[in-house]
């Protein structure tokens, strides 16, 4: 069994997957903070956000529900998640008021989900979070930096793997 030196052992903390994540995690954390504080967000889940009730699990379904509202297939397949796990997520923001499920007006037998006017609020408030969370990593980070690291992310998410 071979033996790793320290200096070899760096590299699981500093690959680029790992910084990704990790950034990633940072960003959605700003976020999630921007908008426990936003008074715009209703207070009871203003409430759930500043004790850390929300989560980026959470964030799929801003990121990823339509406005004009999606199968539970399609939301989950967009968020990269099961249909169970999309489920839960939609069980629970249904029960904070941020979406309801509607019937599929191209299909009796589905159901739709679809934002309420409190979870517009809370996509509104995502948005606004966003800006202020962007704007906060170009200013650590520098506009030019930024703007390497959009371009970089964009062509990789968007190219094919190898």
């Amino acid at each position: 069994m071979p033996v790793f030196s320290a200096p070899e052992e760096g590299w699981r903390l500093t690959h680029l997957g790992r910084l990704m994540g990790d950034a990633l995690r940072r960003f959605d954390a700003r976020v999630l903070q921007l908008m426990a504080h936003d008074v715009e967000v209703p207070l009871a889940l203003s409430n759930l956000a500043a004790r850390d009730q929300v989560s980026a699990a959470h964030v799929h379904i801003t990121r990823h529900l339509s406005l004009a509202g999606d199968r539970l297939t399609d939301l989950a397949q967009r968020a990269g998640m099961t249909k169970q796990a999309m489920a839960a997520l939609v069980d629970q923001c249904i029960a904070w008021g941020l979406v309801t499920r509607t019937v599929d007006p191209y299909d009796a037998r589905a159901r739709r989900v679809c934002f309420t006017p409190t979870g517009l609020a809370w996509l509104q408030a995502f948005r606004s979070a966003v800006a202020q969370a962007e704007a906060e990593f170009r200013a650590e980070v520098g506009d030019e930096v930024a703007a390497v690291v959009a371009i970089g992310l964009e062509a990789y998410a968007g190219g094919a793997p190898p």
